[in-house]
Order: structure tokens, then sequence, then C-alpha cells
């Protein structure tokens, strides 16, 4: 195990700047998500990471060894990528000791390590059989086994589970968050699946056009985004944005839309009267609710998950999502007052974008 220092790292594609001076520490034995949008540049950091990728300026250590000029198989690096990379004429056995067959290790050594890795990922019945005789999540596994036969310092993930279905994902999610546990290895993990970086990450590593746009805990970038773009991106649903102005008076402050609706506040976030802002509210903050400061919502699509109600609504002309634990028979072209947890209620200017305190 070992921590991945990445100093000022920069990479261009020709003409095209596609990772812009990214600085990120990723501790020994945490589970680091690197998430975004498709084209963010999360996964180009990670294969220069992994050595499959030259940078183009800066510095990547592993650790505490630079690393910018040693060959991914010098790097004690393993990686598990989306298509599993499987040699479908090898049997399971042969597809998890290809790695230690390479590198020359003893039968003994290749015949302990990987029943040891196939115990630990229940596959010890499947080490006969082909990939073609496995299911999705199986092969996944099978990839992840051969990871770990080498014993690297750092495991890469690249989207491991974007070929799975559902069921499958949350399967794997939780087998892959045991196993780091069971190893305390340290793990980089690739996905634009912002419930997978939530559930299973130490630290979320927020990306969008080859810059970070946040990291820390799941929790404290769910309840305390630093821009827009992460208020919009992580969550789901996500977060209500609305546009207005702040006004201050009589001690207290609200919001007001160009449309003239009014947005109660329960702080003005260092914002002065009439700054242009964006109020922020997540649809699980919001409650029905009547009396001071309760928003006049129309339904339009009422979506029952089983464990909670989405309402989609319009409050005056913008739409909104608010989300419901507790069962409501809610009507489209229904009105129903709505209420913003006040202590939940976040503020962004509208210039910048940047969260207001």
């Amino acid at each position: 195990m070992a921590s991945v220092g990445v100093r000022n790292v920069f990479k261009r594609f020709g003409s095209v700047q596609v990772i812009h001076g990214i600085d990120v520490t990723i501790d020994d034995g945490s589970f680091v998500v690197l998430l975004g949008p498709s084209g963010c540049g999360k996964s180009t950091l990670l294969r220069m990471i992994a050595g499959l990728e030259e940078i183009t300026a800066g510095e990547i250590s592993i650790g505490g060894r630079i690393v910018n000029n040693v060959p991914p198989k010098d790097r004690d690096i393993a990686m598990v990528f989306q298509n599993y990379a499987l040699y479908p004429h090898m049997k399971v056995f042969d597809n998890m000791a290809f790695g230690l067959k390479l590198r020359n290790v003893d039968r003994k050594t290749i015949d302990d390590k990987v029943r040891q890795a196939a115990g630990i990922l229940n596959l010890t019945e499947y080490l006969d059989r082909y990939p073609r005789q496995l299911s999705g999540g199986q092969r996944q596994r099978v990839a992840m086994g051969r990871a770990i036969v080498r014993d690297p310092q750092v495991f890469l993930f690249d989207e491991p589970l974007s070929n799975l279905d559902a069921k499958l994902r949350v399967q794997m999610r939780t087998e892959i968050r045991e196993l780091h546990q069971r190893l305390r290895s340290t793990s980089i993990y690739v996905t634009h699946d912002q419930i997978e970086a939530m559930t299973m990450a130490d630290k979320i590593v927020v990306m969008r056009d080859g810059r970070i746009e946040q990291s820390g805990a799941p929790l404290e970038v769910y309840d305390r985004p630093d821009n827009l773009f992460v208020a919009g991106f992580i969550g789901s649903p996500a977060m209500n944005l609305v546009k207005g102005a702040v006004k201050q008076a009589g001690g207290g402050a609200r919001v007001v839309t160009d449309e003239g609706l009014s947005l109660p506040l329960g702080f003005a976030g260092g914002a002065r009267d009439g700054m242009s802002v964006i109020y922020g509210i997540r649809p699980d903050h919001i409650a029905l609710g009547s009396g001071n400061g309760a928003l006049d919502v129309e339904v339009v699509v009422v979506e029952p998950t089983g464990a909670e109600t989405l309402v989609v609504g319009k409050l005056g002309k913008t739409e909104i999502q608010a989300a419901f634990r507790e069962r409501h028979s809610f009507k489209p072209g229904q009105r129903v007052p709505m209420m913003p947890m006040l202590d939940k209620v976040h503020l962004f200017d509208a210039e910048s974008g940047r969260r207001l305190a």
C-alpha cells in the first residue's frame, strides 16, 4: 500500500489541453473516487497514474517515488477495466494467474495466491470455467481477482460496473467496498455515477473540464457544495436551483425571483441587498407546510418509487422537484403548499457560481 501524489499535472493532446494543473493527494489505504461527467478528464488522469498516458507537465508519485518516467509494469499498480479484459481462451484460474506467470513466479506461489483470491471473491468453484460460462458480475470478480493476486500498492478501477445491470451494480458496489475494507489497499475509482461515489468513497474528487471543482468526504461535498456545478451534479434527484435577487428588510432576508416570487431565507449568506443569487434547495429538504414562507406549487408529475414519492411541480414558471418519504395522494394540477427547510437552503453568487458562506 502507498499514497499517491498528483502535483500540478497537465495533459495535452496536440493543441488541445485536457488536464489543467491538477493537484490531489490520495492517502495510503484510502478509497478515492474521481467523479465527473463524460469528457471531464477523470479516466485520462487515472491512465496517467497507471503510466498508460504520458503527462505533459507536472509530477506523479506512488509511495513517495516519482514515477513520471517509470513504465506501467514497474509502478506496482493493478488496474480493473470497464470491459473486464479477460482472455476468452483461458480458464478463470489461468486468467487470474497470467500476470504472475509473466513475472516467472513459481507454480506453488501462483496456486496459493490464486486460490486465496478466489476464496475472497467466492470464485473457487469457477476456477475451471471459461469467461463465457460466467455472468457479468462473476467476470468482473475474475478481473478483480487478477488484480488482487499481484498484491499491488495501488488498485485502479476504471468504471468497472458500467456494463452490469442495476441489481448487479448494487451488489458489486458492496463487494468492492468490503474487499477494500479487508485488504486496506489504496484504491482510486473512476465513475460518472454519483450514487457509486457517495456510497463507496472515503473521499470524492469532483472534476469538470480537466479541473478539480471540489474534493472532500461524500457528505461534506453533498451538504456544502463549493459551487453551482457541484450542487447540480451531486444528488439524485438534483438540487433545485432558482435565480433571484436578495431582498433584506426588517432584519430578515428573502430571495425574489424575476417573476416576483418570494423565497424564504434563514440567512443572507453574506449577500448584500439586491445581489443576484441562485437559491438552492434539495428535493428531500422540502416539506409540506403552510404559513409564512410557504410556496404555492402546482403538481405536474407524481413519481412513486416505493421508498419515496417524487413530485415535479411548477413554482410560477420554474420547475422544481420535491421528495417525500411519507405516502401522499397528489394529483397533477393540484396546488400544494411546500416549505423549504431554511437551515438546508444553499445560496450561490449568480455571477461567479461560488457558494456564499
